[in-house]
């Protein structure tokens, strides 16, 4: 960083080790502890009224969220909450971090670069969350919903600690 980058405070991509995974892949955002999304303190997460589901918990201050999937960043909420993900093959997640944390109009989080409509790679970085803020106010559970299967049967790994780019389906 030069003296100008630090006059001026130049933002530094966040930079992460490539993940190479199948166009079919749907993958860890960060890494922490992948939970039963039925434990989460929203009703419609955890009973999946919006689809297929599985939830996360993260520890340390901040957490940096990453595309869960090769594809398309179809939707990105300018608050930085949630964000989604269209594959190349039509299925659509949504990742939404915390419970009612679109109240935080999106203080406490960083969108880090990427637009609605970009490609993405799975674990290209998204968003970067301040756990510390947000957790003193809100439930800072993650959830990952497969809101468009697109005629394909998803099944999520059973509670587990994970690893960003690892694996999450059967």
């Amino acid at each position: 960083m030069g003296l100008f980058d630090k006059l001026f405070k130049k933002e530094q991509a966040i930079q992460l080790p490539v993940i190479n995974v199948a166009d079919d892949a749907v993958v860890a955002v960060a890494d922490g502890e992948m939970i039963d999304v039925t434990m989460v303190s929203d009703e419609v997460f955890a009973q999946k009224m919006m689809g297929e589901s599985t939830a996360f918990k993260f520890t340390g201050d901040k957490v940096t969220l990453c595309a869960p999937a090769n594809g398309t960043l179809s939707v990105l909420f300018p608050t930085g909450h949630a964000y989604g993900i269209t594959r190349n093959d039509g299925v659509e997640l949504l990742v939404h971090c915390g419970i009612n944390t679109v109240e935080a109009n999106g203080d406490g989080f960083k969108l880090l670069g990427k637009k609605q409509g970009d490609p993405v790679k799975a674990g290209d970085p998204i968003v970067e969350v301040d756990l510390k803020k947000l957790s003193s106010k809100y439930d800072m559970s993650t959830i990952l919903i497969v809101t468009n299967p697109n005629g394909k049967a998803f099944s999520f790994l059973d509670p587990c600690m994970v690893q960003r780019g690892q694996s999450i389906i059967r």
